[in-house]
């Protein structure tokens, strides 16, 4: 499935539509899918960084790497021989979730990672009726382990940089999209071709699904441009873009190499200051959140 999907490849079958008859999640957790097709733009960064800064003040987090490159994974310091249960195997439903979870050295963070198998999960299940729903399925099954202390309070799905069948797939699980966006010339087309995507996954597999925030990335104050891609993404997308700003920092550049995010490498870089401030951030909108549903 190419980045330039149409309305019509991304229609689940018959069968697929959202109904009784798809079983639900009913995770405890919040579903987050940190989306944008994308690459480069802090995907992967955001989502060890996000998950490490909420896993820091209480909460317990599981981030699922469905990237077939396992960058999550790598910079988790989880290294190729730790992966002997991927994502791909419990997608392909060889495994269940919780078989695949490792700990991270971080306290309260695990990972489910991911191998370069899940390239090839597209074409192994394309026909499937359940497609779409292989990681939502797998997500309720963890629910029925993950019960009192040891339940996870976030769940963080780092995507592939494409709109295919695993990114749909996270879409169909999520609760909420959480987009990073570069701060460079062509954010806001690559933004409105994931909105198009949102919608078609809200009518056709998923009506609950919501646009949690947009994250600004990789800013640089220095350089004219980031701050009017700023000034542009807050107009077009309004209160739905985080007041945190993530700046350029070497240090989080580095961190990864050495198997560690940058709130472990150097907590008091500017860069560790922007993650723990979009933690805060996103805590306090679902709070909001939560009020409006029981409202």
């Amino acid at each position: 499935m190419s980045d330039n999907m149409t309305t019509g490849e991304i229609v689940p079958f018959p069968g697929e539509q959202q109904s009784d008859s798809q079983p639900s999640a009913a995770l405890s957790a919040r579903v987050l899918a940190i989306a944008n097709q994308k690459g480069g733009v802090g995907k992967t960064t955001t989502a060890i960084n996000l998950g490490t800064a909420l896993a820091a003040i209480g909460e317990r987090v599981l981030i699922v790497d469905l990237d077939p490159q396992g960058n999550a994974s790598t910079g988790l310091g989880i290294d190729q021989k730790s992966r002997q249960i991927s994502t791909y195997d419990v997608l392909s439903g060889e495994k269940p979730l919780r078989e695949a979870i490792l700990a991270t050295a971080v306290p309260h963070l695990h990972i489910a990672p991911s191998t370069m198998d899940l390239s090839g999960f597209e074409l192994e299940v394309g026909h499937s009726r359940d497609r779409a729903y292989r990681l939502r399925n797998a997500l309720g099954q963890l629910n029925d382990v993950a019960i009192g202390p040891s339940a996870y309070s976030y769940v963080l799905i780092d995507c592939p940089p494409s709109l295919n069948l695993l990114t749909v797939n996270a879409m169909a699980a999520a609760n909420a999209i959480l987009v990073p966006l570069q701060c460079e010339f062509f954010a806001l087309e690559g933004l409105t071709q994931l909105l198009k995507t949102v919608e078609q996954v809200k009518q056709t597999l998923n009506p609950d699904l919501t646009i949690h925030g947009v994250v600004l990335t990789m800013f640089d104050a220095r350089n004219n441009l980031s701050g009017q891609v700023v000034a542009d993404v807050r107009e077009f997308m309004g209160p739905k873009v985080y007041e945190t700003v993530i700046p350029r920092n070497v240090r989080v550049s580095e961190a990864p190499s050495y198997g560690k995010p940058v709130l472990v490498y150097d907590l008091k870089c500017v860069g560790s200051e922007a993650y723990l401030r979009l933690a805060t951030e996103i805590i306090q909108r679902e709070k909001q959140f939560k009020e409006l549903r029981a409202g």
